[in-house]
């Protein structure tokens, strides 16, 4: 079994930056595949990023590409969501998921693991 916990969100200003966490138990981050979504007031959820376990590539929706960082720390079984630059439509509730498949899906029902959800309110 795998859980996860986020950690980081908050209010913040456009154009500020935020960094979000996410810490793994139950499995190594060599072990399962990782990603960020995010889900607006009365909206589904929509991927952000996520990372191939064993090469470290990222992939990233085109809404915050240039914007947004996947950091992984393997020693702390920890990954992170650097938000840089960021603008009122990135308000929403950020969840970290992990799949024991390879590939970093960007669909949502292809991670059986979700943490609690961080709450991120950007102001104008």
């Amino acid at each position: 079994q795998v859980q996860l916990a986020e950690s980081g969100g908050g209010l913040v200003q456009t154009g500020e930056s935020l960094t979000l966490s996410c810490v793994v138990s139950g499995r190594t981050l060599s072990e399962v595949t990782m990603g960020w979504f995010r889900q607006a007031p009365g909206k589904g959820r929509d991927f952000v990023t996520a990372i191939n376990r064993n090469s470290g590539a990222t992939y990233y929706s085109d809404s915050v590409k240039g914007r947004f960082t996947f950091v992984r720390d393997n020693a702390k079984n920890t990954v992170y969501l650097q938000m840089n630059n960021v603008s009122p439509e990135d308000t929403a509730l950020y969840y970290c998921a992990a799949a024991r498949t390879l590939w970093p899906s960007r669909s949502a029902s292809d991670y059986p693991y979700w943490g609690q959800g961080t709450l991120v309110t950007v102001s104008s």
